[in-house]
């Protein structure tokens, strides 16, 4: 019965408390970006992607808001203006309100 400990805070995996926070402690922002032919791209950038795996939240990000979308650069982008629905999810997620900014 060995139980696996987490490298980092040195709790069992199952009560590891490092991702939540990591997530309060990220300065995440949104914002709205056009691309080609004026199509717009909500990109979500601030995320420490060695606490939190960008392409699991990215894909959740995705099927939530019904787009397509890719990870590049340590940032999220998503096709489409989403950037107040992402906003709530990361809050749903356990980032912090005030963590979460919306550019332009």
């Amino acid at each position: 019965m060995s139980e696996e400990v987490c490298p980092k805070c040195g709790l069992p995996s199952e009560l590891c408390v490092c991702e939540e926070i990591a997530k309060e402690d990220q300065r995440i922002k949104v914002y709205v970006e056009n691309r080609a032919y004026g199509k717009p791209m909500t990109i979500v950038k601030g995320i420490d992607s060695k606490d939190i795996d960008l392409n699991e939240l990215s894909t959740e990000l995705k099927t939530k808001c019904a787009c397509g979308g890719t990870v590049k650069n340590k940032k999220i982008e998503l096709q489409g203006d989403h950037k107040r629905k992402v906003k709530e999810m990361l809050i749903k997620k356990g980032f912090s309100e005030q963590s979460v900014v919306l550019g332009k």
